[in-house]
């Protein structure tokens, strides 16, 4: 055991020790808290609609898990789809249940979610809104440069930290979603406080019976089943609450033959184990099974033949066969949290977590090849079967445990102490076969790869048919302290420090890209200095500022090297400066920043001219994030509002001084929302700007010509809800893609494309994967509540 674990382990045991031996006479710890706010501000509430409204104390009596999520009553903030707190110390954007419920379909995912905030874009989904899989991006940072947690656990796939939008956490798991734009304080913890982080929160466990059941049907035959159940308070039971939810859906797809179906089940419990301690259980299971191409996404000469939305087809004798592309996922989260008062300002959490992913897919080799190519096989024997499809099984498989401890200390009435650590291990299983999709057999294509005389296995000759199976490890330990000074009534003031420690080990019976057995490790570690300021200039008006330094760890792909000795690859650094203020009049609520990050050590790799040296992993280069974004909603009375947010994105790479790959130069949001009496209309539409699908690699000739042959073109999203109750029922309708804006949203670049002069040509030569907006849909819904 390192010495970080040590510490960590030590935290949270003598933090355990001090609840419970003052468990008997201390305050009641409430189901999942909002922050409180750090000055006095009665009208302050949780931006929870329909959840308990929780107000503020003098001073901060709680943790924050990872963004506050207070904002004063206001008739503005009280209809606001997106706002954000007097208490902000880093640009961030609230989104209510509220919206969730109003204005978006049922099965929107969470990436869709955050959409609605400044400098948020997304792509994917081309199948329907949550119908496959989306991946956003925060100020330009893709998916795996940012955090995203689950009430303030990070998870993520074990050799990337990226995310699969459809597979952890549908909507109905979701009651509130928090955009932070920015690394966080120290308290943040992850692989990935590098460029922001997206912070879901769980349903809520009410004190009051209720539930709802919804049933909805819409455009590409999709229809979705969902109940929620909360059973109040149970006297019985110590006054333990229960939330439990689930939810089907089925759909054939926008694109051809891409069917899709999910079940998700859902529970939480919180148990009061005395007035001082609650502890707090929760579980949730995702099943998802659907056909695509593991590489989906069509060319534009597939599409002049078959339209638009072409993906899979019905014929066996080619590799675009529904049959021959379909994957499963199965995926359990889970959470105990205690929580405990030490004394009236002074409280205590210990999270306790387990996440499983199991992803096993099917896919041909090559989805873009045209009709009439030949495909062609390999048996055992070396020689080539005319006809057959090759395809390969994948399987990426993998569960987490983690622990995560943090104390508050009140130390004296300008004063308190957070210090905390957390403690995670991963245990992951790889593989790629490559089979013959039509016999089911192997298919003896690859390379012929001898282990080397000084490996595992000396002489070995990997099977032709072996991509790659390996295990590989992770363990991650982080330790942190943060200050919150209150010189003077209004004024927090809070340096903070994090020391992260991580260890990577691939115990591979045949490595990815080696092929040949390894057992390889590495470590890397990172010391984040922060400091944030919250100033409130009057009860409506409060500025804010942070200085932060955020990291990334380098991906498992660093072992994936004959000799890890000659690479110097470390964590990704940004340095982050930002700036801002929120205001919260009755009427009119808004929120402005400015920041500045600069992006150090790119991972690169490049294959070594020495002899046996074989592929390095090093950093270069970097880049420089920098932009303003403001957002502001005006309540002309009571529930009618218009909302409106933009942001001005630079993301320029230090080597060329072009624009990153797949980042926005701006984005900007509007619309209108009315909420009275048994109504609900909402029209909300979001703009993505300029982008280009690739970043300029300055190695390739005539790479600026390169880069902005892929520039996609500005598309916006508009979607139109509206919803009206009678008695228990209200009956519904969304229309996504109001305008059925069909756009680009990214390209997969084939290598070769541009050489050859065909990019954007609808010929056989162009292997380009081009990616659309849906198209317009059309969704109704009756939800009976009782």
């Amino acid at each position: 055991m390192n010495s970080a674990t040590k510490r960590a382990k030590w935290l949270r045991t003598t933090a355990l020790a001090a609840v419970l031996l003052g468990a008997s006479n201390v305050a009641h710890a409430s189901d999942n808290p909002a922050p409180a706010t750090n000055r006095v501000d009665p009208t302050a509430a949780a931006k929870q609609p329909d959840a308990d409204q929780t107000t503020s104390g003098q001073t901060r009596s709680d943790i924050a898990e990872s963004s506050d999520i207070i904002v004063t009553a206001t008739k503005a903030n009280e209809i606001a789809p997106v706002t954000a707190s007097l208490d902000a110390r880093q640009p961030q954007a609230i989104v209510s249940r509220s919206l969730i419920e109003d204005s978006l379909p049922a099965t929107a995912d969470f990436n869709q979610i955050a959409l609605i905030t400044p400098s948020v874009s997304n792509y994917g989904g081309n199948n329907g809104i949550g119908l496959s899989e989306s991946k956003a991006q925060i100020r330009g940072f893709q998916d795996g440069e940012y955090n995203i947690t689950y009430d303030g656990v990070p998870f993520g796939d074990t050799n990337d930290p990226t995310h699969h939008s459809t597979t952890f956490f549908p909507s109905n798991t979701i009651e509130t979603l928090v955009v932070d734009r920015g690394p966080g304080n120290a308290s943040q913890l992850g692989q990935a406080t590098f460029g922001g982080n997206i912070n879901l929160f769980s349903r809520a466990a009410r004190d009051e019976f209720g539930g709802q059941l919804k049933a909805s049907y819409g455009s590409f035959d999709t229809y979705l089943l969902r109940g929620l159940l909360n059973t109040g308070e149970i006297k019985g039971l110590g006054g333990t609450k229960l939330v439990l939810t689930g939810q089907y859906v089925h759909t054939d797809g926008a694109l051809s033959y891409e069917t899709y179906r999910n079940y998700n089940l859902y529970a939480k419990a919180v148990v009061p184990i005395s007035s001082a301690v609650t502890l707090t259980l929760l579980g949730t299971y995702n099943n998802n099974r659907f056909n695509q191409p593991d590489k989906d996404g069509s060319t534009l000469y597939q599409q002049s033949l078959f339209g638009k939305y072409f993906s899979l087809n019905n014929d066996p004798k080619t590799p675009q066969y529904y049959g021959y592309n379909h994957t499963d996922k199965v995926t359990d989260f889970e959470i105990v949290k205690l929580e405990a008062q030490l004394a009236p300002h002074s409280v205590f959490e210990n999270r306790a977590y387990t996440y499983y992913y199991d992803n096993e897919t099917l896919s041909a080799s090559d989805v873009t090849l045209v009709p009439g190519t030949v495909t062609t096989t390999t048996n055992a024997a070396g020689a080539k079967v005319s006809g057959d499809q090759p395809g390969y099984t994948k399987t990426n498989k993998y569960r987490v445990y983690g622990d995560i401890a943090k104390v508050r200390l009140e130390l004296a009435p300008f004063a308190a102490l957070t210090a905390g650590g957390m403690i995670e291990w991963s245990r992951t299983f790889r593989q790629q076969t490559d089979v013959d999709l039509t016999t089911g057999g192997f298919n003896y294509v690859e390379k012929k790869v001898t282990a080397p005389s000084t490996g595992l296995n000396p002489g070995a000759v990997t099977p032709l048919y072996v991509k790659f199976n390996q295990n590989s490890q992770g363990n991650n330990d982080a330790l942190f302290v943060e200050l919150e000074l209150r010189p003077i009534p209004g004024l927090s003031i809070t340096p903070g420090y994090k020391h992260v420690d991580y260890n990577r080990k691939i115990l591979a019976q045949y490595n990815q890209t080696t092929r040949y057995a390894q057992n390889l490790s590495n470590s890397w570690s990172a010391d984040l200095p922060f400091l944030q300021a919250n100033w409130a200039l009057t009860p409506q008006l409060s500025i804010y500022g942070e200085y932060a330094r955020g990291f990334l760890i380098p991906p498992l792909s660093a072992l994936y090297v004959d000799s890890p000795t000659y690479s110097n690859v470390v964590p990704e650094r940004s340095t982050n400066y930002q700036a801002g203020l929120v205001y919260h009049g009755q009427r009119l609520s808004l929120d402005a920043d400015v920041y500045s990050i600069d992006f150090q050590n790119k991972f690169a790799s490049f294959v070594s001219t020495t002899p046996g040296v074989g592929t390095v992993f090093t950093n270069i280069g970097g880049a420089l994030y920098q932009g303003i974004e403001g957002q502001v909603t005006y309540a002309f009375t009571d529930g009618v509002a218009v909302f409106a947010n933009a942001s001005r994105n630079r993301a320029i790479a230090k080597d060329t001084r072009l624009q990153v790959g797949q980042a926005p130069m701006m984005t900007a949001a509007g619309g209108v929302i009315v909420k009275r009496g048994p109504v609900r209309f909402s029209v909300i539409d979001k703009l993505v700007g300029v982008q280009y699908a690739n970043t300029a690699d300055p190695t390739q000739t005539n790479y600026v010509a390169a880069y902005k042959a892929y520039r996609i073109a500005p598309y916006n999203t508009a979607i139109l809800a509206a919803s009206y109750e009678l008695g228990p029922v209200r009956v519904g309708v969304e229309v996504t893609d109001l305008f059925d804006s069909t756009r680009v949203t990214t390209i997969g670049s084939a290598k070769g494309t541009f050489t050859a002069g065909l990019v954007g040509q609808a010929v056989a030569g162009n292997f380009d994967q081009y990616y659309y907006q849906p198209g317009r849909a059309i969704t109704g819904d009756v939800t009976f509540k009782f």
